[in-house]
């Protein structure tokens, strides 16, 4: 029973995925969660929300304009006892001008194609916006995938030169108690010391170089700075090679990618400015009801002012000079434009596609050289370091092994980084 609640603890301190440790928060996370943490944390993505729920408001602000308008407006009258008098003498008739009090209710509705017209170009306003959401969310994928991958190739570069450290110290105290006795001599010993020191060299440039990469992952992921980031997905079931080789056999699919979606969206924007260019010469129509209650305080005076009261009017454009044909014209010249754009664009992005795979593809084969070429230069350095405590080798064998060892390791990182960064190219112009 005990060990049972100990693995319900352990499953739900996995689950959450965040602990306490003794340096602060600690965030363990694996691939899959530390893109979702930054989807719901990262500034860029907050900011694109916001962007979608403001675009949403426009729309909304201009189908709102062609609904009715109400508006209520209120009076005070005080001509401080001044009567109208009509006519002279006897016969004169006075009319009180007391305090009066007007309140006035207006119902407006105003129809334009312009209106209907611009509802539709906030509907394609919002879809760029939804659009652009998306490509955002893919960067930030992508953002945080390359530097997940470039934090664990730097964590096994600092083990395995951490394990040529180890052995390149070994190698140089025996040579060193080999020239203690006479065995050696003392200029093998100090090459080894600067290898070592070289070594140590490496080890602590790659370390900052680690600890930057934490703190660019931080951010990315809109973390606390202090937090301790702790990665619990293996390179390798990142670097999948299969995934690789079937991401280059899916075809092309242009419909899917993003800046091509764009670009539909822009095309169809051109074809409404047209449209909005036409409305100009459509009439505006407008009706509208009025509501009027006065009030006097004292006697009741003359009111010429009706209670209700409605009106319509159609307001239809006749000569405007030209400018309404011109401005036709500059939209159909727009419209052709991104017409072209498009076209050269579609052009580039299969042009793009070929080329990425051709990248992939090479990036892949460099990838395998380099893997097998560290697995060779790990095993010349350890037989060397081995041959070397029997005298079978030369401290400048060692010394040649250990910066073959550090230029190898260089050479795997970045031929990792070729392939994580081809693919996901790859994957963000298939939108995969």
């Amino acid at each position: 029973m005990k060990g049972m609640k100990l693995a319900i603890m352990a499953a739900l301190v996995g689950l959450c995925g965040v602990a306490q440790g003794q340096g602060g928060r600690q965030l363990r996370l694996s691939l899959d969660e530390a893109q979702a943490y930054a989807l719901e944390h990262n500034a860029a993505m907050k900011n694109a929300d916001l962007d979608m729920k403001k675009a949403e408001y426009d729309s909304w602000k201009t189908l709102a304009s062609m609904f009715p308008q109400v508006s209520a407006s209120a009076d005070y009258q005080n001509m401080l006892g001044y009567e109208m008098v009509m006519g002279e003498g006897p016969t004169a008739f006075h009319i009180p001008m007391d305090p009066s009090g007007t309140l006035t209710i207006t119902a407006s509705v105003a129809v334009t194609g312009a209106q209907i017209v611009g509802t539709l170009l906030q509907k394609i306003a919002r879809e760029v916006t939804d659009i652009t959401r998306q490509q955002t969310e893919q960067q930030t994928r992508s953002s945080v995938k390359s530097v997940y991958v470039s934090i664990l190739v730097m964590e096994q570069t600092v083990g395995l030169l951490d394990s040529s450290l180890a052995n390149l110290e070994r190698l140089a105290a025996t040579s060193q108690a080999s020239v203690e006795v006479g065995a050696a001599e003392q200029v093998d010993a100090d090459k080894l010391q600067v290898q070592v020191a070289q070594m140590k060299s490496s080890i602590s440039s790659t370390k900052r170089s680690l600890q930057a990469l934490r703190n660019t992952m931080l951010l990315q992921l809109g973390a606390d700075v202090d937090a301790e980031l702790v990665l619990t997905t293996d390179v390798d079931d990142i670097l999948s090679v299969d995934n690789a080789m079937q991401l280059m056999g899916r075809g092309f699919d242009i419909t899917k990618n993003y800046n091509y979606r764009l670009l539909e969206q822009q095309e169809l924007m051109a074809r409404r400015n047209v449209t909005m260019a036409w409305m100009n010469l459509t009439p505006t129509v407008a009706a509208y009801y009025s509501f009027n209650k006065k009030k006097y305080f004292g006697k009741e005076g003359m009111n010429m002012t009706p209670p209700n009261m409605i009106g319509a009017s159609v307001n239809l454009p006749i000569f405007s000079s030209g400018v309404n044909t011109v401005a036709i014209r500059s939209a159909k010249i727009d419209l052709q434009e991104t017409l072209n754009n498009r076209q050269q664009a579609e052009d580039g992005l299969r042009v793009q596609y070929n080329q990425l795979s051709y990248d992939l593809a090479t990036a892949l084969e460099t990838f395998d050289i380099q893997k097998r070429n560290l697995d060779v230069t790990k095993r010349v350095f350890d037989n060397l370091t081995e041959k070397y405590k029997f005298g079978r080798a030369s401290s400048l064998e060692v010394t040649n092994a250990s910066t073959d060892i550090i230029s190898a390791q260089s050479s795997y990182i970045q031929a990792v980084m070729s392939v994580i960064n081809a693919q996901t190219e790859l994957e963000n112009l298939l939108n995969e």
